[in-house]
């Protein structure tokens, strides 16, 4: 058996834009020799493997091809160049309820969709249970789908997709859906098949599922593979890429390349390690120059007590005027995922043009309700620019922030309950 599960070999996919329907219709008749459409290339030319077993992610702005790609690859859409290869049973939660019929039960689509995706009655028969039961709509499944609430219709589906134990799992955006209980047992489920070493194909925009689950991701950019690595290295490009700002130089014009002024200003001495490789970027119009974490007591530590007061301060000079900036930090555990955060807009502080070559100091006070362990600590200065959201200087995984705490509960948050029994 190949050790391959997935394999797409210089896949493009290129759809004809015409810009009026009448120019569409002489095309198909043949009644003229001129070029009526211009060409839009969904996906240009991506190539990348699939392991068995292995859990990959596919991340990138909307209108990148992430799931023009899934469909190609689940048979939805030919390819206009290139080829995939699949090794084993699919099951794909692309556009969940695709290929129910309206007029048919509950009970009547799933054998319809398990008929569709290759099982015996006899196979689905094995698996009704298991359907049914996560599923949960009671009574209903006995009703015409177009019955259904738009959150019963997504569960069925859901179900159905999920419980004939695939061998190639595709989820495109599909965990969110249902209530917070039903979006609970999925990812459930999704976990139980990445320990099952099933393969994983998977499309989201939540970044922190990216990092937790995956175990390699692959960047799509205007639908071309901009890159594919482990999940921090190319999240952290992806970032870049949302706000315009990558690693493609050549491709910038000259006043994105402006680098970052950076002068310590004097007044604080920083005591706590910061990160080497921070991930830094921005266009350069403003920069942190400095940044200090003080505890209750007005000591610089990143050292915090669990329960105390303490402040995350940043010094910000800028070297252009700008018009209300934004000031903002976020902490996220190591495994990736942002836990808290916040901005002076969320705060509604009223902040004001900045001048040229003008600093300013920023101080979020806040006390610290994390449980005990490490965290990391990001920085960054943002705003708009005639309407345009603009990242001036962002500073990820700054430093390390170490909660000491005597009493841990569960989660990321201690809610500081109060106990009373009678």
């Amino acid at each position: 058996m190949s050790e391959i599960a997935i394999s797409i070999n210089h896949l493009s996919k290129v759809y004809k834009l015409y810009d009026k329907p009448v120019d569409r219709l002489k095309e198909s008749l043949g009644l003229t020799k001129q070029k009526k459409y211009r060409e839009h290339y969904a996906l240009r030319d991506v190539s990348f493997q699939v392991k068995r077993g292995e859990t990959v992610g596919i991340i990138g702005t909307n209108g990148s091809g992430k799931s023009t790609i899934l469909k190609i690859i689940t048979g939805v859409l030919n390819p206009t160049q290139g080829e995939v290869q699949v090794n084993g049973r699919i099951s794909a939660l692309l556009e969940l309820g695709a290929g129910f019929n309206m007029e048919y039960s509950g009970l009547e689509n799933v054998y319809l969709n398990g008929t569709m995706i290759g099982f015996t009655r006899e196979e689905i028969d094995k698996k009704l249970d298991d359907i049914l039961a996560f599923a949960d709509i009671g009574d209903f499944i006995h009703q015409p789908v177009k019955t259904y609430s738009s959150g019963m219709f997504v569960r069925l589906a859901f179900a159905v997709a999920i419980n004939i134990e695939p061998e190639i799992l595709i989820v495109d955006e599909a965990l969110s859906v249902g209530d917070v209980f039903f979006q609970a047992k999925c990812y459930k489920k999704f976990e139980d098949f990445k320990k099952m070493g099933k393969t994983i194909l998977f499309v989201s925009h939540d970044l922190g599922s990216i990092s937790k689950y995956c175990d390699r991701v692959v960047l799509l950019d205007k639908g071309v593979k901009r890159q594919e690595g482990n999940p921090k290295e190319i999240v952290n490009l992806y970032k870049k890429v949302l706000v315009g700002l990558d690693d493609s130089e050549e491709e910038k014009p000259e006043k994105d390349r402006k680098k970052a002024v950076k002068r310590k200003e004097p007044g604080w001495n920083r005591t706590f390690e910061t990160n080497p490789n921070v991930l830094e970027y921005g266009n350069g119009k403003a920069s942190i120059t400095d940044f200090i974490l003080a505890d209750e007591t007005g000591t610089v530590s990143n050292t915090i007590e669990k329960g105390s007061n303490f402040e995350i301060k940043m010094k910000v000079r800028f070297h252009e005027t700008v018009q209300e900036p934004i000031f903002a930090y976020s902490i996220k555990n190591l495994q990736g995922t942002e836990i808290t955060g916040t901005n002076t807009l969320f705060e509604k502080s009223d902040i004001s043009s900045k001048k040229e070559g003008q600093v300013c100091e920023i101080t979020f006070s806040q006390e610290m309700n994390l449980q005990g362990g490490e965290y990391l600590l990001s920085l960054g200065c943002t705003g708009y620019v005639n309407g345009e959201f603009e990242v001036f200087h962002r500073l990820y995984d700054v430093c390390g922030i170490t909660v000491v705490s005597t009493k841990n509960t569960v989660g990321f948050y201690d809610m500081n309950s109060r106990v009373s029994v009678k």
